[in-house]
């Protein structure tokens, strides 16, 4: 079921800027960089969401699509995305907002052999 998300409050925001790079620096020709409140802003509506990349609201809260893409894909690759999510996961954890005795695996989502033959 698709969720509601209207940006990161000011503590979501403290809480998360610590665990991203620094901000690049302009470099030569081009738009600065979007600033990354405004990426993860975007990225998490369509985690939250589930709508697609191109129906990304306007607003001043939110990156373009094509930014909030190419930095979802950049930290993914040098590993920003799993140490915000160790980061989010850890914080939650000492807040005891955790219960780790339960829990659900979705099935689809796992690696399976391919279509056995009953005989």
């Amino acid at each position: 079921m698709a969720g509601r998300f209207e940006g990161l409050s000011d503590g979501a925001w403290e809480m998360l800027k610590g665990l991203l790079p620094p901000t690049p620096e302009k470099r030569g020709k081009g738009m600065p960089p979007a600033p990354f409140r405004h990426v993860l802003n975007s990225i998490f509506y369509v985690l939250i969401t589930g709508c697609r990349w191109c129906d990304l609201p306007d607003g001043k809260q939110w990156a373009k699509r094509s930014s909030s893409h190419r930095w979802l894909k950049r930290w993914e690759q040098d590993g920003t995305w799993q140490s915000i999510t160790r980061g989010v996961l850890a914080l939650a954890d000492l807040a005891g907002k955790i219960d780790w005795s339960k829990g659900a695996v979705d099935g689809s989502f796992s690696p399976g052999e391919g279509r056995r033959r009953r005989g």
